[in-house]
Parts: structure tokens; sequence; C-alpha cells
């Protein structure tokens, strides 16, 4: 080995860091303890025999492509139902707009290798995807926070940040939003909002990223029509992911956005991965082709508002006054509020000798805020575990607050 490895690493490597999330599900692995911490879907969700059946169909009928490279543009028939999906429900893209990419995480990645320099202005929510602000930050990105309300991004506050930037001669490279139960929230953004945010990024001249990866998982209330597609102009880049509907170990996600775009994450993309596994991508067709995709979505949103009412209902039961969370109609997480005098790591310490783990919400935070918040997930745990585990939390807190 070489005597001084840190000397030749890049600066980018150097802002990379560990995904907090990823170290704490280390911490909490013991069996005693009731996890929050991960995004995880239920393993209860994934469709393993349906999937047995349509891996020996895709070997046996077409195991020479399946097993071969695939496009870099991704699998064509994957591509078709996922655009025909998209057209029946009034988003109108074709083919030409569409990219395969190993999850939605290689989008957030791709997004800033094409977009950023070392020193760029990228805009997003507080709090937001810790994993989005990681990318952004691994090149070079200045992520600049707009506060929220129970609507999600103000619209207000997000003009007032681009007049802001403006006058000092800098212009963002893209507003990034999860208007669709936003991670770490749980908030679902209503139309007005989104129009209102659309409006403002049109008076400034700034690209949108949409990330959607949970805009399926709605089990209450009504969708709300996507920014992609209320904008119509080709402003917004629209990002799905079928980790969270299917299964997370496919790593299948995709970018919706105008040609031109397209044509520049393909670039990026053959410089990273080549393509996405065309195994996966064909058993993937196969299972949304044949029926299987919308019928197992059904049975994965009843699972997951009986989870969510549970956690909520022993929150309801067991929480002292002056703690606040979202209730949301989707998606995997909610997001807890403790008074301002108690520390969310603090909690986290004492919340492990009560055998029960979440993520601080700081993590969250581009502006190293928040101290007083979590993230909790409700979709892996069972209804019975989101009961107990929501009591120990409870008892954790009330030890803080003595």
């Amino acid at each position: 080995m070489i005597s001084d490895l840190n000397s030749i690493l890049s600066m980018s490597s150097k802002r990379m860091k560990r995904s907090v999330i990823r170290e704490l599900l280390k911490m909490t692995q013991r069996p005693e303890i009731i996890s929050f911490a991960g995004g995880l879907p239920s393993p209860e969700s994934f469709p393993g025999e349906l999937l047995k059946e349509i891996t020996l169909e895709v070997l046996s009928s077409d195991s020479a492509h399946a097993l071969q490279y695939s496009e870099t543009e991704g699998d064509k028939r994957l591509r078709e139902l996922i655009i025909e999906r998209y057209n029946k429900k009034g988003v109108n893209v074709s083919l030409k707009n569409i990219l395969i990419t190993t999850a939605s995480q290689q989008s957030l990645d791709l997004l800033p290798k094409i977009f950023v320099n070392p020193g760029d202005k990228v805009i997003c929510g507080i709090p937001s995807y810790l994993g989005a602000i990681s990318a952004f930050n691994s090149y070079g990105a200045e992520v600049t926070g707009v506060e929220m309300d129970e609507n999600g991004m103000r619209s207000d506050m997000l003009e007032e940040t681009l007049e802001e930037l403006k006058k000092k001669g800098q212009k963002p490279k893209y507003i990034y939003v999860i208007p669709d139960f936003q991670n770490p929230t749980g908030i679902c953004m209503p139309e007005k909002r989104r129009i209102e945010i659309i409006e403002v990024a049109r008076k400034y001249d700034v690209l949108i990223v949409e990330d959607s990866p949970y805009r399926e998982v709605r089990f209450a209330g009504t969708p709300q029509r996507t920014m992609f597609e209320l904008d119509g102009t080709g402003q917004v880049i629209l990002l799905g992911t079928m980790s969270k509907v299917f299964v997370p170990g496919f790593r299948i996600g995709w970018v919706i956005a105008n040609e031109q775009v397209i044509d520049k994450l393909v670039v990026a993309k053959q410089n990273t991965d080549l393509c996405t596994s065309a195994f996966v991508q064909k058993i993937s067709a196969k299972y949304i082709e044949k029926g299987y995709f919308d019928e197992n979505l059904g049975k994965i949103n009843k699972m997951y508002k009986e989870k969510r009412d549970a956690m909520v209902a022993a929150f309801h039961k067991y929480m002292p006054e002056g703690v606040k969370w979202t209730e949301p109609e989707g998606g995997l997480f909610l997001f807890m509020t403790l008074p301002q005098d108690i520390d969310a790591e603090d909690l986290f310490k004492v919340a492990i000798e009560e055998n029960v783990a979440f993520v601080p919400g700081t993590s969250f935070y581009c502006n190293g805020k928040g101290k007083n918040t979590l993230r909790l997930n409700f979709s892996y745990m069972s209804k019975e575990k989101n009961e107990e585990g929501a009591h120990r939390l409870a008892n954790a807190i009330k030890r803080l607050m003595k």
C-alpha cells in the first residue's frame, strides 16, 4: 500500500460521506430492537412465487437477450409499459423521453453529473431526502434549503431565495422536490402549490427535478397530478422507481424528461455502468404485462395503511404533550417534531436502551437544523411492532422530558 492514500484522493471522493441511515442500520440489527430507521418496504409485499414463475418464463423464452447486455436507454418493452402507465394517467410522453436507470438513486447521481460544477447552487426543501443531498454534494454542489410548511416547499420562500441569488449573479442548476409523500416528512404537495412552484421556476428559468418514488403508495386522499404534467413544457425532470412497489433488490428506476436531457443522461450512464441489468428489466416487464403489478399494488397499499394506522393510533395513546407528527396519506414515512429543548440525537441513545430506533432528523437538513425532529418508517415492521415500538419511543421521550 502507498504511504499516503489521502494525498491522491479526488476532491469528489473527499466530499462523499457514508449514508447516516445505512450506518444506523448496522447499529440496529439486534433482534430485540424495533427499528423504524430504514426506508424499507415490507418483505410481505415481495411477490416471490410469481417471480419464480416469471423468471422461468423469461429464461425459457428469451434467455439470449435476458442474459446479454441491454441498451443503455433500457429494455424497450419495459419502457413501453412504463410510458403506457403514464399516458393512461394523462402524462404525455413517448419512448424518446425515458431512460431506465439502476434505481432512482442512480438518477440522482447522473443529474449533477451532467449539470453541476463545483460551487453551483441546487435548491431543495428543508428537510429533504438525504440520498439526494449527498449525491449533489459529491459533485461539489452548494445545496440551498427552502423552508416547508404542511403543503411542502413554500413557493414564496422559493421566490425569495431565487431573487436573492439573482442579485448575487447566481442561478441554481435545478430545484429538487419530492411532491408525493415527501421523504422524510410524508407530506403530499397539493396541486395549487405545485403550480406555484412551477410558475416561480419559469419566472427564474430554472429546471425542476421531481423525485417521485412514493407516488403509487397512496392509501388515502386524492392523487395529485405530477408536476411534469402540470408544466407540459419540458422544464420538469421526473424520476420514478419500482423499488417501493415491486422489489427494491431489482434496482429498477427511470428518468422522464425532455429528449435533450435524456440524450445527455444516456451518455452519462454509458460512462457509469453501460446499462441496467437486462435480466431484471425483462422480468419486471413481464410482471407488469401479466397484470400482477396493479394487483399487488392494491394489496401493498392496504397493508401499509393498516401499519400507518397502528403507529399513529399508538402515538395518540402514548405520546406526551408537546410531541407532534405528520399523518401521511401514503408513502413509507412520517416525521415527528419534539419540544425545542430535546435533541433527537440524545433521544436516539435513550431509545436504543428502550430497544427502539429511528433516524434523527438533522440528517435531512442541508442547513444543519432540525435537531428536535426524527423520521420514522411504518412500512417494514408489523402492525403489532409498530404499536409496541411507538410505546417504547414514547417512554424514551418521557425519560428525556423529566
